[in-house]
């Protein structure tokens, strides 16, 4: 045993001094690193043929365009060209954009109001937008008068009820503000009623 002791304490003294050196890690880690580190060049051929695949699929994952996303802006010239296309004809087979729309609500009575907004943070945020969101083709502008026409009463040429046509407050609000521009470009005309006075109640000249 004492001898033992000796030969361990040699050992460890010299291994202090920095004469004996010993590898910790076995012979084929090390040997599996210098096989990596020899053919390192083929794994940097393989992630330059990997990145175009990488690109495809980021160009596969634009091209997937999420239907409840209402970030884009949509010009005005766009959605009047789609309010003349055959895609939006077949959609809505000539009747107004309202006019197949229900709401959902809870109980029996609906309430007063509708909501305030369908779109939060850039997407819809309901299972059943109002006729303007869940179409983002459809632009409230007083130049798309296709559309406005719509949403405005032929009796008394004003922009119809949210109750009647189920919009959310946002894009009711915006077509009262659509409407109004286009009766002050003149865009938009509408009959005046025709009332017939007897001028000899106000002057007396007149009266027989």
């Amino acid at each position: 045993m004492s001898l033992l002791r000796a030969v361990a304490g040699e050992i460890f003294s010299a291994y202090r001094q920095g004469i004996l050196s010993i590898q910790s890690r076995p012979l084929c880690v090390t040997s599996y690193r210098a096989a990596s580190k020899k053919t390192s060049p083929e794994p940097a051929a393989s992630k330059e043929e990997e990145q175009p695949d990488q690109a495809e699929q980021q160009s596969g994952k634009e091209a997937q365009i999420d239907p409840k996303d209402r970030s884009r802006v949509i010009p005005v010239e766009t959605s009047i060209r789609y309010l003349l296309s055959e895609a939006y004809q077949q959609t809505y087979q000539g009747e107004p954009v309202w006019k197949n729309y229900r709401r959902n609500h809870k109980g029996i009575y609906p309430p007063r109001k509708t909501r305030k907004t369908c779109i939060r943070r850039g997407k819809i945020s309901t299972g059943n937008p109002c006729p303007i969101c869940r179409d983002e083709y459809l632009v409230l502008d007083h130049r798309n008068l296709n559309l406005i026409k719509q949403f405005i009463s032929g009796q008394t040429g004003k922009a119809l009820s949210y109750q009647i046509t189920g919009l959310c407050q946002k894009r009711h609000l915006e077509l009262l503000v659509a409407v109004e521009r286009a009766l002050d470009h003149g865009m938009i005309t509408f009959d005046v009623p025709f009332r017939q006075y007897d001028y000899s109640e106000y002057y007396s000249t007149l009266q027989k």
